[in-house]
């Protein structure tokens, strides 16, 4: 049986890759549950079994049920969502634009391209190593990750509050649980939204087909997924895009980015989910060049978390706290501005 390595799990998902293996030529049909357990230090069928329920088994690429029969040269990888080896995290010496601090916690400004905590090809240049070499003895939230209250994905930019005492972890997770959190976020949009405000309400979960991206569940299949609620807000039409505010109720992977898309206004730039291709507009050449030299400046998804208000876990006095919108969404905003004004688009 050879070791191999995998290709495709992304640095903003969810899992860890505890094993990984090829399955020898010889191998006869065995249920996956049982072979696994030849393979897996300290496994029981059950656990091994959860795993497969809770969709962490994956072979070729694709979760599989416990009663999956292997074969030979199957590709097999058993993923959770803490870390294989705490000496992974390793402080590193990295600077942070701290916003707060006391002795509870502190809020930081994330950078787009910094990713938040460890995964795949992603063990150092994180957030929390940055966090681990900074704060001695951070508390784990309930995926074993120091500090974490909430987190933002890599491109996206913006305010996180990171917990450090056990009380502190506490009383903030209670509060993104409860939706009493205040999280305001500002994005660029494709396409002209037609309503000055709205909400979007969809179920999210991982895409079927494409397993980097989420999407919305609904009706008879919203259970495939967990309950979202996204609140917009029209900042400024631009156009062929949209400056909006997007107000969080709950806090799903991609959330924003999977709702905004669902209601037909993928984020500008968000390649991942679309966005990276002109979407709206006219098919001159010179605009396609307009919008090329948009995404240079902005060469990520125009995501920022710009506002986040909490209860302090000690005062009990209710913090909130408001960032700029960083120069590279900054110059893509005025762009537009210009482009949009010159065209007579504005209104």
């Amino acid at each position: 049986m050879e070791d191999y390595t995998p290709d495709f799990i992304d640095d903003e998902s969810d899992l860890y890759e505890h094993h990984a293996f090829t399955v020898d030529k010889g191998q006869n049909p065995l249920r996956i549950d049982k072979y696994l357990m030849n393979f897996v230090e300290n496994a029981t069928r059950n656990k091994i079994q959860e795993a497969a329920k809770n969709g962490s088994i994956y072979v070729n690429g694709a979760p599989v049920k416990s009663n999956y029969k292997v074969k030979p040269h199957d590709n097999i990888r058993v993923l959770f969502t803490h870390p294989p080896h705490e000496n992974l995290l390793v402080g590193e010496d990295i600077p942070l634009d701290v916003v707060y601090e006391d002795d509870q916690l502190l809020v930081v400004n994330k950078p787009a391209g910094m990713v938040v905590h460890p995964g795949h090809g992603n063990y150092s240049g994180t957030l929390i190593n940055a966090l681990i070499y900074r704060i001695e003895n951070l508390p784990n939230n309930s995926s074993e990750r120091p500090g974490l209250v909430h987190r933002i994905d890599k491109d996206t930019s913006g305010l996180l509050v990171i917990a450090k005492t056990e009380q502190a972890m506490a009383h903030l997770s209670l509060q993104f649980a409860e939706k009493t959190s205040e999280r305001e976020y500002v994005a660029i949009v494709w396409g002209n939204i037609e309503a000055d405000e709205g909400t979007v309400e969809g179920n999210i979960g991982r895409h079927p087909k494409n397993r980097l991206q989420n999407t919305v569940f609904l009706d008879d299949e919203a259970d495939k997924g967990k309950p979202a609620v996204t609140h917009y807000k029209v900042l400024e039409r631009l156009g062929y895009v949209t400056l909006v505010s997007c107000k969080l109720e709950t806090g799903r992977t991609h959330q924003i980015r999977v709702h905004m898309k669902h209601i037909g206004h993928t984020l500008f730039n968000d390649e991942r989910y679309g966005g990276e291709k002109v979407l709206k507009g006219t098919t001159f050449t010179k605009y396609k060049q307009f919008v090329d030299n948009c995404f240079k400046i902005l060469p990520r998804q125009a995501l920022h978390a710009k506002t986040l208000g909490f209860v302090h876990p000690k005062t009990g006095e209710f913090m909130r706290f408001n960032t700029e919108i960083p120069e590279d969404m900054q110059q893509c905003i005025e762009k537009w501005r210009t482009y949009s004004k010159h065209q007579g688009l504005e209104e």
